[in-house]
């Protein structure tokens, strides 16, 4: 899908000014960019980048990425080459209230 898409964008975390939780800061920004492109009736896929090696540092090679920076994830955004039912992994099992 990401050779096909018209737009490619690197969610990256810069391991010298970001907190400890940087992973969680990129995440919750990917999720916005996955939202907001739905919303706009696009459709856009997490491709997961962080913390395999062997995917991070081509992309950081790609797209000249310094050491300090770390590429999270990449969202593939276009127009949806198919219309897909909606899905959930929604488990009731795994859902539990006041206690384990």
């Amino acid at each position: 899908m990401l050779l096909e898409a018209p737009l490619c964008i690197a969610v990256c975390g810069d391991k010298n000014i970001s907190s400890q939780y940087w992973v969680q800061d990129c995440s919750a920004a990917a999720e916005n960019l996955l939202l907001a492109a739905t919303a706009l009736g696009l459709g856009a896929v997490w491709l997961g980048v962080h913390p395999r090696e062997e995917r991070v540092n081509p992309i950081r090679k790609v797209l000249n990425i310094p050491e300090n920076i770390v590429p999270l994830n990449l969202i593939s955004i276009g127009y949806p080459a198919e219309k897909k039912e909606p899905r959930t992994q929604y488990d009731e099992k795994r859902v539990h209230l006041e206690n384990w």
